[in-house]
């Protein structure tokens, strides 16, 4: 800072700069230092007793130093910025940030109605990014929306921070929980489309030129090498993910030809699928109280006192906004919803954001074509709220509540779903029975009876 006198010419000067030592001490315990600045000032500047070259190279030598030392625990440190200006949003892209493993350096907020056409945040803030990444030894910048490859890159060039968005997270969480060969093909699919319009020569060792055949014209770029490859790639997973979906067709065919009525769990993320699933099966499907713990369809047998034996299918969990590539990736996956006759859409009864999360998985039901199938709701985690709350909420949403960690509500669950299957089964019973020559009239020894009522549902 320069002071100027009232004929404008230079006067007192003051010089701020980070301390490393400081900065070491607030990462140590934790807490955020008064001042973690070290200052110098002087009269003017022909008096100021301040090195600036050797000073900034001490400075940022210190500084890398820390950062390789904080990034010895293996995990990356995040600086995690909103710009939507809804705070249930926010929030949630912390329990992302979390489930992806990532460690939270600090947070800052720009609730912004309109993003920066290029660096996302305005310039005041991106100085306030550039040293907060700094004091916190950040080396992720981590966004609570969806980037633009050029804001990605503007950004990086400002702040020296990697740049990640909603999308890249969220990839990020599914190439980590993927377990089956069906699941890591389709997060691979996944990022390369994702990653594809984002390639870019971020260097001069891009830029130069390999030789066409016998050295003549100029050949493909380092770039467009890369952007080959990754179609090449692209083409060869489709393929493979379409020989799986094949092959899982069959076996779905298998299951239309069987008797056994087929009930998907859905639901939003860390609703409590796989939990419910574990419950009523006694199954040892992983589950945590984290984001998407649940990626491949996992399918179980179950007795239901009526119906008999039945099929249980849990499945990825839903998430607002969840990135086209990755719907488009999973579709394999999410076919199997396809196949069930009743949905038992899991809702987290504990949440405070229910009616969101709940909007949110069913326009995403909509989306998918899902929206025909009966659906059963189901209020989770009971045990968390006050005594007569959840079942007000069961009423509310004509379904029923359950804790599947404690086990308990689990009759009036099986008892609701034999009740939806036998109401969709009668409603489809008086459909086939209307569709012969006469409404009412049995159909004659000629009339084709190969439907099954109770696969038709979702078909």
């Amino acid at each position: 800072m320069v002071e100027a006198d009232d004929e404008g010419r230079a006067g007192r000067v003051e010089v701020a700069y980070l301390d490393p030592a400081e900065v070491s001490r607030e990462h140590e315990e934790g807490e955020p230092v008064g001042d973690p600045f070290i200052r110098v000032e002087a009269p003017d500047v022909h008096r100021l007793d301040l090195d600036f070259q050797n000073t900034i190279r001490a400075l940022e030598a210190e500084l890398s130093r820390a950062t390789r030392a904080g990034a010895r625990g293996g995990k990356e440190r995040a600086l995690v910025i909103g710009v939507v200006p809804n705070d249930e949003h926010f929030e949630e892209t912390l329990e992302l940030v979390g489930a992806a493993g990532v460690e939270v350096a600090g947070t800052m907020r720009q609730k912004r109605f309109q993003v920066h056409p290029k660096t996302v945040v305005g310039k005041g803030k991106l100085q306030e990014i550039v040293l907060e990444g700094m004091r916190r030894r950040a080396t992720v910048a981590i966004f609570d929306i969806d980037l633009k490859p050029g804001q990605a890159r503007s950004f990086e060039d400002a702040t020296g921070l990697k740049a990640i968005d909603r999308t890249q997270l969220i990839l990020d969480i599914f190439a980590q929980r993927a377990r089956s060969r069906d699941g890591k093909l389709q997060v691979e699919l996944a990022q390369l489309k994702y990653s594809l319009p984002r390639l870019t020569a971020r260097d001069e060792g891009l830029s130069r030129l390999t030789g066409g055949i016998g050295g003549r014209g100029p050949g493909e770029t380092v770039l467009e090498i890369g952007r080959r490859r990754i179609n090449d790639r692209i083409r060869k997973l489709e393929k493979q993910i379409e020989q799986l979906s094949k092959s899982r067709d069959v076996r779905r065919r298998r299951r239309r030809e069987s008797p056994l009525p087929v009930l998907s769990i859905v639901g939003y993320t860390n609703a409590g699928k796989s939990t419910l699933l574990n419950a009523m099966t006694d199954s040892e499907v992983e589950a945590a109280d984290q984001l998407f713990m649940t990626l491949d369809p996992t399918s179980r047998r179950l007795r239901f006192p009526r119906e008999g034996e039945v099929i249980i299918t849990d499945t990825v969990g839903f998430i607002a906004d969840l990135p086209k590539d990755l719907v488009t990736a999973f579709r394999a996956t999410l076919e199997e919803l396809g196949d069930a006759d009743l949905l038992l859409h899991i809702v987290d009864g504990a949440d405070d954001h229910l009616e969101q999360k709940l909007r949110a998985v069913t326009d995403l039901l909509e989306e998918l074509d899902l929206g025909e199938i009966p659906r059963l709701v189901v209020i989770n985690k009971a045990d968390l709220l006050p005594p007569g709350q959840a079942r007000a909420l069961a009423a509310r949403y004509d379904g029923v509540a359950v804790s599947a960690l404690k086990r308990r509500g689990f009759e009036d669950l099986i008892a609701a779903a034999e009740a939806r299957l036998d109401a969709e089964r009668s409603i489809l019973a008086g459909v086939d029975q209307g569709a012969g020559p006469k409404a009412g009239q049995a159909a004659g020894p000629g009339a084709d009876q190969g439907t099954d009522p109770a696969r038709e549902v979702g078909s």
